[in-house]
């Protein structure tokens, strides 16, 4: 797949090119006043989308849907399972990456809308919709198949990427470039504050453990009852406070996007990347010191590190499919990525489905369709661990298939 051809960048709000003379609107006299424009430096960023963000999504949708999905939730790889708290895994990796992803495709998103001249208001209702629509998804994959109003989960990995994709999109709108930095700063500095000073009842201030935390705390205050019930339903991963620094995470793929969208040569955008890709590594690394990297309750340090591994990561996709053309092998990453919601709430339904649905044995006692798939199909072949993971293996070719029947009949499912 090749990258789009390029069209003339547009700017964002409060960004617009000023008019030498020009202090109302501008007239044709005005207009041949102007200079002539001194040529590009180089060739402007594309607008449409770019492979190897398409291939970044893809993978990540499926590594998304291979952790989630294990054949023994008790038998994991190490890798494929998350954190107990501090530190990180492999796993722990994949949901920041996609709201990295939310974040540079963003810019990309608001320059196209800007080139086909889609007003203000358009955008902000665009932008409600879409929201509502993966909130309310998020809800019925937690709701279903029970229905019951008075336990569901409210928060939830869909509802945290709605409202990162919210919030990020209103910074993105309203501010410019520092405002745009002033805000992801802002954003980390102040959770990082919160967790750090604000004393909670009974337990003091500064400490970071489970359920003992300021963002526990808060969440037990507003969505008591309505939390993961792995965690006694005490307190939630994607919790109201803990959003954040998510919301942060998702603007450091908005500040990558625009990097992306310069006029700068390709190589260079590469090396820039790498180059943040590290700054930030190292500096979570050290921050880590102070306030540990820890996913459950998205510390800023977290938050940093991973920026910096989802940047060296799509620096080396970006080289790879758009400037070397080497993208053969990203093809079937590339279909998941352009249907990535859907398959990862079908793969959801299914899995849930799955486990829900009994078959009559010949003991006279009853086996879920996982279970009972596991057990035929997996188990005689490996054990384990390794048994597990071709589970998950299975559940992700089939979403795989389903992705790729929608990419060859065309249809893409635009939340």
């Amino acid at each position: 797949m090749s990258t789009p051809a390029p069209v003339q960048q547009k700017r964002f709000k409060n960004e617009k090119a000023k008019l030498h003379g020009c202090f109302s609107q501008p007239n044709e006299k005005c207009l041949e006043r102007q200079p002539t424009p001194a040529p590009d430096s180089g060739p402007a960023a594309p607008t449409g989308r770019l492979a190897s963000l398409d291939a970044f999504r893809g993978l990540t949708i499926a590594l998304m849907i291979l952790v989630n999905s294990p054949g023994d939730t008790k038998t994991v790889y190490s890798p494929l399972s998350h954190a107990a708290w501090n530190g990180w895994t492999f796993a722990d990796t994949v949901f920041p990456f996609f709201l990295f992803i939310v974040g540079v495709s963003l810019v990309f998103s608001f320059a196209k809308q800007e080139e086909e001249s889609i007003r203000h208001s358009a955008s902000m209702l665009r932008l409600l919709r879409r929201t509502i629509i993966l909130f309310a998804l998020g809800l019925f994959v937690s709701i279903f198949p029970t229905f019951y109003l008075s336990t569901i989960r409210i928060p939830g990995v869909l509802q945290r990427i709605a409202l990162c994709y919210f919030f990020a999109s209103l910074i993105l709108l309203q501010t410019d470039l520092r405002g745009r930095i002033l805000w992801l700063i802002g954003l980390l500095a102040s959770y990082w504050l919160m967790m750090r000073f604000i004393p909670v009842p009974g337990i003091g201030a500064g400490v970071l453990e489970p359920g003992k935390n300021f963002a526990a705390w808060v969440d037990s205050l507003f969505l008591s009852g309505h939390m993961w019930s792995y965690y006694d339903g005490k307190w939630d991963p994607e919790g109201i406070v803990s959003t954040i620094p998510a919301i942060a995470t998702t603007l450091f793929g908005v500040l990558t996007g625009q990097w992306l969208m310069s006029s700068l040569p390709e190589r260079r955008k590469v090396a820039g990347m790498l180059c943040a890709g590290l700054v930030l590594l190292i500096a979570g690394y050290i921050l880590d010191l102070w306030l540990p990297i820890n996913k459950s309750i998205w510390t800023s340090t977290f938050s940093i590190f991973m920026a910096g591994m989802a940047l060296v990561c799509l620096a080396f996709f970006h080289w790879l499919i758009d400037i070397a053309d080497f993208s053969r092998w990203a093809k079937p990453f590339i279909i998941f990525g352009l249907n990535p919601i859907t398959v990862y709430v079908l793969s959801g339904v299914f899995d849930t489905t799955l486990r829900i649905l009994n078959l009559p044995t010949a003991i006279a006692r009853d086996i879920d369709c996982q279970s009972f798939l596991f057990n035929s199909l997996c188990t005689p072949i490996a054990k384990s661990e390794t048994a597990s993971l071709l589970y998950a293996l299975l559940i992700l070719l089939l979403m795989f298939l389903i992705a790729w029947i929608m990419w060859r009949k065309h249809i893409f499912i635009k939340i």
